[in-house]
This record gives structure tokens, sequence and C-alpha cells, in this order.
């Protein structure tokens, strides 16, 4: 069966992660996609570890080296750039309008082209030329000082940068489907501004309906929850913590409290009003003590007996190590060339019938230089090597 993405090549004009992820995330549905390595490459010393980062955003590439200081390198740039369906790049405005890779060029040269870029705040406004990146783009959108607890500075995640990337591979996708049924190309952008906004969209599309509130501008304490059975974690005996999400405390109650060895008709908590209203500050107080009597695995045990709605804070060695992890192929086994067997997050897209699939490593800086200028371009192998003497190819 073929690949889904199979007819679709892209140029890869591309310097940070969340975009050069999103041209591997359509690679891995079968695009051909060309990376564009410029020269002179600065080069890298070798330390003798694998580079994990380029195995991940570069999989499933092929890389052209070219030189794009000469008239005859940015003459080839311009060709491969017409030959591609889509151009996916992270570069600023004014540096593609200078290599003529901006939309107004590319379309000029393929009138159905797909120009997809990540933005720092959007293709329009006066911030349109701002540079993108992630950290300056989630400052300004509100969420950082929630995260924390109070008191505590500001916390960056870098979870926008990873929402961009979904964003921009599904912007490619759409477009594509419309060219498909129209024959027209277009631009798309996705900022991360725009994808940081909808990391946190619940809570600011809260704040857009009501306009105030400490609870929508401040961070809020833990122990100042308004539901104690919601949204709010506890440490257990071996300093892991418990997180629970049991609005609905009617629902949940009577299986909780009896994990807990709290009477399900204790005066206290016996009605919803009081467990998160009238009596939470010592629901609270009594949920915090008895979560510390044993250790987080039993919590775990507990809840999934009892099918509640918890679970267990874990670090990244649980995902490493978790057995549904590897049956999804969120995280992957590879036989590398040079460093042996290796994991690699693997693919979060589940397509039953067209599935992701690994067709090779990150390449080399102008592994498929030759290749690529060849069977795209036409060019004979006489004429590349000359390129390649010229200084414009590696």
């Amino acid at each position: 069966m073929g690949r889904i993405l199979e007819d679709v090549t892209v140029l890869d004009l591309t310097r940070q992660f969340p975009a050069a992820l999103s041209a591997a995330f359509l690679g891995d549905f079968g695009a051909r996609i060309i990376r564009l390595d410029l020269l002179p490459t600065a080069p890298s010393a070798p330390t003798g570890r694998w580079n994990h980062e380029a195995d991940l955003i570069h999989r499933n590439k092929l890389s052209v080296a070219i030189n794009p200081s000469t008239p005859r390198g940015r003459e080839v740039i311009r060709s491969l750039a017409a030959k591609a369906d889509v151009i996916v790049t992270d570069w600023q405005r004014d540096e593609l309008a200078a290599m003529a890779l901006d939309y107004a060029a590319a379309s000029a040269a393929r009138a159905d082209i797909i120009h997809a870029r990540l933005s720092g705040f959007g293709p329009e406004g006066p911030d349109q030329d701002l540079p993108a990146i992630d950290e300056l783009a989630a400052a300004r959108t509100g969420a950082m000082p929630m995260l924390p607890q109070p008191g505590q500075p500001p916390v960056y995640t870098g979870a926008g940068a990873m929402h961009a990337m979904g964003q921009l591979a599904f912007g490619i996708v759409t477009a594509l489907l419309h060219r498909l049924q129209t024959g027209e190309g277009q631009q798309v952008d996705v900022s991360l501004f725009g994808a940081n906004m909808y990391g946190s969209a619940l809570d600011l599309q809260a704040f857009l309906a009501i306009g105030h509130g400490d609870r929508l501008l401040n961070p809020i304490s833990r122990l100042d929850v308004s539901n104690p059975m919601s949204g709010s974690v506890y440490m257990s005996a071996d300093g892991r913590w418990v997180t629970l999400t049991m609005p609905d405390t009617d629902r949940w109650w009577p299986a909780f409290s009896g994990i807990l060895g709290i009477p399900q008709d204790d005066a206290r908590f016996d009605t919803h009003e009081k467990r998160t209203a009238v009596n939470r500050l010592a629901l609270i107080g009594e949920l915090e003590e008895r979560f510390r009597r044993e250790p987080a695995d039993h919590w775990r045990r507990q809840f999934q007996e009892k099918q509640l709605s918890a679970d267990i804070i874990e670090r990244f060695d649980f995902p490493a190590n978790d057995p549904g992890v590897y049956a999804n192929r969120y995280i992957i086994d590879l036989e590398h060339p040079s460093f042996g067997k290796v994991k690699s997050l693997g693919f979060p897209v589940w397509v039953s019938d067209s599935p992701a699939r690994l067709e090779r490593l990150a390449p080399c800086v102008g592994q498929h230089t030759d290749q690529v200028l060849h069977e795209l371009l036409g060019l004979s192998r006489q004429s590349i090597h000359e390129l390649a003497d010229a200084g414009v190819l590696s």
C-alpha cells in the first residue's frame, strides 16, 4: 500500500526544533523531505555521542548542501523550490525575500506551491517581523506566572513549541487538501504566540468570558484549590505526588473515601457543598495526612481497582519503560549504525492502514546532494561534479 504523502515533495528551510520536527512528521507519512543545508557549515567537533536531537527532527529527510553565496548556488536553490510542493520554513521574511524564497517569488515560479512558515507573532500586526523565539512568545501569553506556586518565579515549559509543530503540520495537510480540490496553492502561518495561547486555551477562554478575577490572573496555591478532589495534588509516603481529577464529588466520594479510610457518611463531608466550600480546608487537611501514609504505588493500585479518576505524577523514566508506549510506537527501538541499539521518540499519530514509518535516520550534511539534483532537477553527473568543484555543492 502506498504512503499517504508519497507524492508530496517538501523543501525544508528550518533552523529550529518545532518547524524541523513538523517537516519530519510529513516525512513519517511518506513525503519526500529535502533539507537544505547552507554552506559553508561550521564543522562540529566529534563528541563520540549520539546526536539524538538530529535523529528526531531530521529523520526521514534527504540533505542537500548548497552554497548560497554564489549566483549558481542561489539558482540551484530556486530550482529546488520550484520543484517543491511545499516549502516549510522558520526563516525571517527578509531572509526569505533576499533568497527569492518568500511566497511571492516561490508562487511566481510555481503557482500551486504551499508556503508554510513558523513565525513568532503571526503574519499580520505590528509584531509580524519579530523573531520566532518560543520563550519570548510564551512570555506574552499570560500563562507563565500561573504555573508555579505563589511567590515563585514564572515557569517556561516549552510546550508551546510542540503545539506549534503539530499545528504547522496540520496547516500544511489542510492546504494540500485544498490544492487537491482547487489546484490552488497558498500561504500557511503558525505563530509561536498563537500556539502558546492555545496551550492555555481553557484558562484564556475563561478569562475572555469573565474578564477579571484573581484565579485567572495569579497562581493558586495547591492548598487553595476550590475543589480538594479536582486539580489538586498530594504527597505520598515515598515523596511522589498524587493527582486527583474528580470534579463531580458526589459521583466519586463513596469509593474515594473508602480507599482513604474516611467514613462515607462523615458529617463534615457528606455533601458536595461541604467538601468544596464549607469544610474544604478540613478535607484538604485530611487528604494531606492520609495520602502520606502509603507510597505512590499503593495509591495507584487503589485508583485502578476502584476505577477512580486519579493517578501518580511520574518522571521521564515511566514513559521510557511503559509497555503501552512501545505497543503504540510512541517510543521505538533503533539499530544505529554508529551507536548500536538506542531508543527514540516514535510516532504520536496512529493511522490504522497507512502508518508512520521510519525510513532513514537523520542524514549527514550534503549526503543526498548528488541524488536529489540528478533525480529532481535532471542535472547530469558531470554538471554536479563541476558545481562541487566550484564550491557550489557539497
